[in-house]
């Protein structure tokens, strides 16, 4: 009997969340990707969804925190003045995102080559 990948994930209950949180991020992107600029969309990933550590008096506890990758500086800089727009527009269609992170892509090592 073999499994699928899909199938494989979703009987872990772990990588099923973790499954669950990669859909959601990507999600959010597409709910604010009118939003950004129409050069900063293509460079600008879902990045990972990282819950908040509860507040015991706040009344909704459920919040989480997104990350955007960007894929350098400069996109960053643009992106960080978004990020009060794009949590607002988050929070008022119902998401518990309480805060948005930046990230910037890491560049992939270089390979191959000879060097003289």
């Amino acid at each position: 009997m073999s499994f699928t990948l899909l199938e494989a994930t979703l009987q872990n209950p772990h990588l099923a969340r973790l499954q669950g949180l990669s859909r959601l991020s990507s999600q959010y992107l597409a709910l604010v990707k009118d939003l950004l600029p129409p050069a900063l969309r293509a460079s600008t990933k879902a990045g990972p969804i990282d819950p908040v550590i509860p507040d015991p008096q706040a009344a909704n506890s459920a919040q989480t925190v997104w990350c955007l990758i960007a894929a350098n500086s400069a996109s960053a800089g643009k992106l960080r003045q978004l990020l009060p727009r794009l949590l607002e527009h988050l929070q008022s269609a119902g998401h518990p995102v309480a805060s948005i992170r930046l990230s910037i892509e890491k560049a992939p090592p270089k390979t191959g080559g000879a060097s003289r």
